[in-house]
């Protein structure tokens, strides 16, 4: 690929020296996933669900300051902390419906500043709207291209 076909693309590789480890090129950012201490039971650092999980939580604090801003309404501060479960309880009774959810994220959300109670709530829907919850919400298609 040329370097313009390059640009929008996440770049992610592992090797033979190290299988477990995931290297991760966004832009000029770098970033490595290190899941060797799996077979241990030991958590070095983040994991995939920890990316998305960042992912989402970036994306609702800053949907929430860039609607406050919008409205001029007094939030200071925004945060979100976000867990990933599978729902055990559902895998076995609907795992072969075609829209069965078997994840969940919960997510806790703060907020700081001199809001009123209804600025609150709106803010808690508004968190809902950001584009990376959309869709994940939605689901998404992943297309497979096999290149020489």
């Amino acid at each position: 690929m040329s370097v313009l076909e390059e640009e929008g693309y996440v770049k992610v590789s592992a090797d033979s020296s190290a299988p477990m480890v995931a290297n991760i090129i966004a832009g000029s950012e770098k970033m490595t996933i290190d899941e060797s201490g799996i077979a241990q039971g030991l958590k070095a650092g983040a994991d995939p669900y920890d990316y998305i999980l960042a992912a989402l939580g970036s994306c609702v604090v800053i949907t929430l300051h860039m609607y406050a801003k919008r409205k001029k309404w007094p939030l200071e501060r925004a945060e979100v902390s976000l867990r990933h479960e599978r729902v055990h309880a559902d895998d076995c009774e609907h795992c072969g419906e075609k829209d069965a959810k078997l994840t969940q994220v919960t997510k806790r959300l703060r907020l700081y500043g001199n809001l009123t109670q209804e600025q609150r709530q709106r803010l808690e829907v508004i968190s809902t709207k950001c584009p990376v919850q959309k869709t994940l919400v939605a689901g998404i298609i992943v297309d497979t291209v096999l290149e020489d």
